[in-house]
C-alpha cells in the first residue's frame, strides 16, 4: 500500500526507458507519472503543477536520453527547491551505455545538485530508499 502523504515527480529521460516501471514497484509512497502517449499543453501544465506540489522531483536520467531538458530542470530545481530535488544517473539502460566522457560531465552535474542541496543516486534502489525512508 503506498503512503499517499508523500508524493514524488518522476521526470528525466522518456524514450522507451522503462526505469519508472522498475522505480515504482519498490516505491512506498505515492508518485505522478508524466509520460503521456499525445504530449499536449494540458500534459506540460499538469507538469508544471506536479512539479511544484509533489513533495520530491526525481530527475532519473539514462543513456536512453535524447535531449537535454531534464537537465535544465534538475538544476533549476535544485536551485529554487533544493530540499525536495533528486537527481539519479544510471549509466546503462537496457542496451544503451553512456561514454565515459559523458559519465564525467553528469557526475559533475550530480556534484553541483548536492552543492546546492539537492540528493543524488546512482541507482533506483538508492533512490526507493530514500524515498521510502523521509
Amino acid at each position: 500500500m503506498k503512503d499517499n502523504k508523500m508524493k514524488v515527480f518522476l521526470g528525466g529521460t522518456c524514450n522507451e526507458s522503462l526505469w519508472r516501471n522498475d522505480l515504482i514497484k519498490l516505491l512506498k509512497i505515492d508518485y505522478f507519472n508524466p509520460v503521456v502517449e499525445d504530449w499536449t499543453e494540458e500534459c506540460m501544465a499538469e507538469e508544471r503543477k506536479q512539479r511544484k506540489e509533489c513533495d520530491y522531483c526525481l530527475y532519473t536520467i539514462t543513456p536512453k536520453m535524447m535531449g537535454v531538458y531534464s537537465i535544465a530542470e534538475v538544476v533549476d530545481d535544485s536551485n529554487k527547491r533544493p530540499n525536495k530535488t533528486i537527481f539519479c544517473l544510471l549509466e546503462t539502460d537496457d542496451n544503451d551505455i553512456f561514454t565515459k566522457s559523458q559519465v564525467y560531465s553528469l557526475n559533475q552535474v550530480g556534484k553541483m545538485v548536492e552543492r546546492n542541496g539537492g540528493k543524488y543516486f546512482n541507482s533506483l534502489k538508492e533512490v526507493a530508499n530514500y524515498l521510502n525512508n523521509n
